[in-house]
């Protein structure tokens, strides 16, 4: 038998439910499924589907696609998603997990106005870490820009490879926004890095989640390295696609954000010369 010549890591590579708003999380899976996706990421927020457990079971069971991940509430616009305690939403978000066979929990550094919230997060994390085997991985964020003002709206830190967590998201939109070089981020975090929020950016002040290949984050370059690695977490695609023209448009980007991950998520096999 010959040998082959790339190496596929054991990474599985699913799709956000994020990605399809302004449709529903309902539709997420049928796209997934239909394109050829591992799973799914659901992004917990206002649509209630994303709420209802039994509904994403069903919504799996029917798909035969399997939830990878729980995106925890932690935007702006979650804010009264499961409870205004930000530790029950993590502990929900936990138990959904469990409950889905989820593996992973994304969650965000929290807002410098939560204060006791953001003294006690590095702590909490871990805490909540020892008690499950579903992982915590903690998401880069960046800072808000407006003209040449910046305001640093995340406590600890944006950088979370600035505190010590068992699990790092990294998102390649994010480092754009913050202007952050995506390979040293990722070089610190070593083998913590537990999963990957995989879209584009261009530098803009704004969270652009463009379509990899879009942008000027070195996305080819990541998912090489990670084929290298032996990476075995989860790559989600997590793009933005407010501005697809029809359900026909937002489907055919996401089928090349899923090309493109599967291109690049290989590594060569050195093969001896005779």
């Amino acid at each position: 038998m010959a040998e082959p010549v790339v190496r596929i890591p054991d990474a599985k590579v699913a799709l956000s439910t994020a990605s399809v708003y302004p449709e529903s999380t309902a539709t997420a899976f049928e796209i997934a499924a239909r394109l050829g996706y591992d799973g799914v990421e659901v992004m917990v927020w206002t649509d209630p589907v994303s709420q209802d457990m039994e509904a994403l079971r069903r919504l799996s069971d029917y798909h035969r696609i399997p939830i990878l991940a729980i995106h925890a509430p932690c935007l702006l616009i979650t804010q009264r998603v499961w409870s205004t305690d930000p530790w029950t939403k993590l502990q929900r978000a936990q138990a959904a997990a469990e409950k889905l066979g989820a593996s992973t929990v994304v969650v965000h550094p929290p807002f410098r106005w939560q204060r006791q919230y953001a003294r006690d997060f590095v702590a909490g994390i871990w805490r909540m870490a020892n008690e499950t085997d579903v992982r915590f991985a903690v998401e880069n964020m960046y800072p808000w820009r407006y003209r040449d003002r910046e305001m640093l709206a995340y406590a600890p830190d944006w950088d979370v490879t600035k505190d010590d967590y068992r699990h790092f998201t990294i998102d390649l939109s994010h480092t754009a926004t913050a202007r952050a070089d995506a390979v040293q981020m990722i070089d610190r975090m070593g083998d913590r890095l537990g999963h990957v929020h995989l879209a584009d950016g261009r530098g803009s002040a704004k969270d652009e989640h463009l379509v990899p290949g879009r942008g000027t984050q070195p996305c080819a370059e990541v998912l090489e390295r990670l084929a290298l690695s032996g990476f075995d977490g989860h790559v989600v695609i997590e793009v933005n696609t407010r501005r697809a023209m029809s359900s026909a448009e937002r489907e055919a980007d996401l089928a090349e954000a899923l090309a493109f991950t599967r291109l690049h998520l290989a590594s060569p096999v050195k093969v001896p010369r005779p």
